[in-house]
């Protein structure tokens, strides 16, 4: 498993994310990451009960199904399987720590030990039996900040081999949030991002290409109908006419319209609205916009705060329009839920 490639280029051209809404592929020919290709393939809402112990896969058969599904219309010449993919898992299965060390032994084996030795203490589960990565963000006089990334080993493997059963072979692995962050052009000025979909909700802050933070919730209750078939991908592009637009605005009513768990909508804000304070406490002021990701959307996550008493939130999509290519979608997919895939595409 990888946080971020050593190298240039050292990534597939593939990429899939999992979510509990379902699976979505996309296809880069390039580090540029202006996706040619993208499909999407739902999910039942109980096929995955996404978490750190091993039954993510409940129900193995579909899992598989839509990730061959959607990674065969984005792999290019009919029937060009075996390629790699780099795999974009749920945060909730993973955990991303920010650690701080005195020095850090230069041979990275050496300091892959000592990183997993600090998290003995930290992570709910064994690190010593769990896929273990870590990338340095910031190197001062006695101070190393480091970004650990942990998943139990055996559900890395349940993901990587659903991957494999659909023909594919499993590339670099990264949680969701991070895939997203990865897409971020590096700037000085901070950004917060706020990626929401299907039970959880994570907040990260960046600045100058640094993860200042990092937080994953999951939410007590849930948005009815978000994980039924076709709710997040009810159809195929030109079916019925729609334009990339109309799909998009489609899609986030859909969501904003099943939104009726009060509390659900509170802890979204209220988890908002911590990383807000969190941003003004480390930056010294407000960030710019919120910048959404995931399969909420940005129009509904705006709805959402305002509801809950977070005024005046500049809520916007990550990714733009213009990262897809004329004709790239097969299926009417979000534009928050391309953010995961187009980050692991680029580099």
């Amino acid at each position: 498993m990888e946080i971020f490639p050593k190298t240039l280029g050292t990534r597939p051209r593939l990429a899939v994310e999992v979510r509990a809404e379902g699976v979505v592929s996309a296809r880069a020919e390039d580090a540029t990451a202006i996706l040619t290709a993208v499909a999407g393939s739902p999910l039942r809402a109980d096929a995955l009960a996404i978490g750190l112990k091993t039954g993510n896969l409940v129900d193995r058969a579909p899992v598989v199904a839509a990730l061959r599904e959607a990674l065969d219309a984005v792999a290019g010449r009919s029937g060009e399987r075996n390629r790699s993919a780099t795999i974009v898992v749920p945060d909730a299965t993973a955990r991303v720590l920010l650690l701080e060390f005195d020095a850090l032994p230069a041979k990275s084996a050496e300091a892959l030990a000592v990183v997993r030795f600090r998290l003995k203490k930290l992570l709910p589960f064994d690190s010593d039996h769990a896929a273990l990565s870590y990338q340095v963000m910031s190197s001062e006089k006695n101070m190393v900040r480091v970004l650990a990334v942990a998943i139990p080993q055996e559900v890395l493997s349940e993901y990587e081999q659903a991957v494999m059963a659909a023909g594919y072979l499993p590339g670099a692995v990264l949680p969701s949030t991070l895939a997203v962050l990865a897409g971020l052009e590096e700037q000085q000025s901070g950004v917060l991002v706020v990626n929401a979909s299907h039970g959880g909700i994570t907040t990260a802050i960046v600045r100058g290409g640094v993860l200042l933070l990092h937080r994953s919730l999951e939410l007590a209750n849930d948005f009815p109908g978000i994980g039924d078939p076709g709710a997040v991908l009810p159809v195929t592009v030109g079916a019925s006419g729609y334009d990339r637009i109309d799909a998009e605005a489609a899609i986030e009513a859909q969501v904003l319209a099943s939104a009726e768990a009060a509390m659900t909508g509170r802890e979204m804000a209220q988890a908002v609205s911590v990383a807000t304070a969190y941003f003004e406490d480390t930056l010294g002021g407000p960030p710019e916009a919120i910048l959404s990701a995931g399969t909420v959307g940005a129009e509904a996550l705006r709805s959402i705060l305002e509801e809950n008493g977070f005024e005046g939130a500049n809520v916007r999509e990550l990714v733009s329009r213009d990262v897809l290519a004329a004709g790239a979608a097969t299926t009417h997919v979000s534009r928050g839920w391309l953010a995961g895939v187009r980050g692991a595409l680029k580099n």
